[in-house]
């Protein structure tokens, strides 16, 4: 028996955990697609796996249900696969290592993938029980929604029958999204050339950061290491001439960064260096006091080297960069109260042999302020002598003021729980609006059960809250 054989529903869990059991995260994902694949044809089940690995699963009406409308159940096979520095875990061939804490599941040192394996493992319980009523199913599950919604875009609807979709790729019980942000990942690169340095090798890591999704969490506020690391390098260039040979920071260009490790060759003033590396640390501690009150800057002073650092020039490129990048909000709805509208997150960021490389997300619920806003950091970084590649592009989607669907949800929701859901437009993208581009006459909703930290190693699943957003889905599909 696994270690989650124990919790209820014992189907959902069965799978969740086998699920768990399969590397997959972005980029990663022929494992777990063709385990998809297996499960449909051992049930007989139609099953259509694309180029991309997409797959298709359809499940005829249970008896009384042939006249209802059909329902597609929709998520993503794909995770952020990231861990913590001493996890000697490989998550691109070893399982995770699941553990149950009180109501929650979690993962040592990496993180889950309830978003969204618990999306597949609910439709996987529900194709393979024939006891459940429902109308005709079909089960879209996508790959590499993380990394720029490919697998969306490049899917084929021909075949799915239903009209009305159920996203499964939420993260608050008892909120049901109607809207999302579009986005885009945009990536800056600057051109370095590099000299012999001469001097002390000191390793800087900014870190202890709650770090986050940024979609999800930019209105927070919280530090992000990436955008930290140009105060930290101007605060240096204030005292002494330091060269630059490392850098590297972040693990997604939606996740909000929580460390980074500058690597700096400083031939003199070595005590005035250390001590503004010290008062930039208090500095920090003191404005993130509340929003990320772990924040620390570990500084390690090294051997004398001879080494290669990039030049002056390339110095000045990399350091204005992250200096002047916008990052976190830059705009809020006047139309949603609280709800954010248009944002900028340094998700990683990286000194290669020959450039160095900043990938950005931008999101925004209005497409012109999506379009300014990768206008404005592509002549930033056009200015400091580099190149921008944008790539992921995804529509953001539209709040419609009638939605059938959403309508019966709100309907089983009251009568099971007494009391209406709250119906709200999210600045994290979804799936939804690359649907709706595609077949325009889909009715869509998105929900799920409560996570916490998704996309960090604090990554955690509500046992509670996934159980009974189970037993609502299957009385949404039992509804007539």
């Amino acid at each position: 028996m696994g270690v989650l054989g124990e919790l209820e529903p014992k189907a959902v869990f069965r799978f969740f955990e086998e699920i768990c059991n399969i590397p997959h995260g972005s980029g990663n994902v022929e494992k777990i697609s063709d385990y998809l694949v297996s499960f449909a044809r051992e049930r007989g089940l139609y099953c259509r796996q694309d180029e991309m690995k997409n797959v298709i699963i359809s499940k005829d009406a249970a008896p009384g249900y042939e006249k209802m409308e059909g329902i597609i159940l929709q998520g993503h096979m794909d995770m952020v696969a990231v861990k913590k520095p001493e996890c000697g875990i490989d998550m691109k061939k070893e399982p995770l290592k699941l553990k149950v804490e009180g109501d929650y599941i979690c993962a040592e040192g990496t993180s889950l993938g309830g978003d969204d394996g618990i999306a597949i493992a609910y439709a996987l319980a529900i194709l393979d029980d024939d006891s459940l009523p429902h109308p005709h199913l079909d089960v879209v599950i996508t790959v590499d929604e993380e990394v720029g919604m490919d697998g969306a875009k490049a899917l084929d609807l021909s075949d799915v029958k239903g009209t009305r979709l159920l996203n499964l790729d939420s993260e608050d019980e008892g909120y049901f999204l109607a809207g999302c942000a579009g986005g885009a990942s945009v990536r800056h690169i600057l051109p370095v050339t590099w000299e012999e340095r001469e001097g002390t090798l000191y390793t800087c890591k900014i870190g202890g950061l709650l770090g986050g999704h940024s979609g999800g969490e930019i209105h927070r506020e919280k530090g992000n290491a990436n955008a930290l690391a140009g105060r930290l390098l101007q605060t240096v260039h204030a005292v002494t001439d330091a060269g630059i040979c490392g850098v590297e920071g972040g693990l997604a260009d939606n996740a909000i960064s929580r460390e980074c490790t500058l690597q700096l060759v400083v031939s003199e003033k070595e005590e005035e260096f250390e001590q503004a590396v010290r008062r930039l640390e208090k500095v920090l501690q003191s404005e993130l006091s509340t929003k990320d009150p772990g924040v620390k800057v570990e500084m390690t002073r090294g051997d004398a080297v001879r080494t290669r650092c990039v030049d002056s020039v390339s110095e000045e490129r990399i350091r204005k960069l992250l200096l002047i990048m916008p990052n976190g909000v830059q705009a809020m709805s006047a139309d949603m109260p609280g709800l954010v509208q248009t944002s900028l997150n340094n998700g990683i960021m990286k000194l290669g042999e020959k450039e160095f490389t900043v990938i950005t997300s931008v999101r925004s619920s209005v497409a012109s302020e999506k379009e300014a806003l990768i206008t404005r950091i592509s002549a930033l970084t056009d200015t400091l002598g580099g190149s921008v590649n944008v790539t992921g592009e995804y529509p953001g989607w539209t709040y419609k003021k009638e939605s059938a669907l959403r309508d019966l949800c709100v309907k089983v929701y009251e009568k099971m729980y007494g009391k209406k859901p709250v119906i709200q437009a999210i600045h994290a993208g979804l799936e939804c609006g690359i649907l709706l581009e595609k077949r325009p006459d889909l009715d869509c909703i998105s929900l799920g059960p409560d996570m916490k930290d998704i996309h960090t190693t604090e990554e955690k699943l509500s046992i509670s809250s996934a159980g009974r957003v189970f037993e609502y889905v299957c009385a949404v599909l039992a509804e007539k």
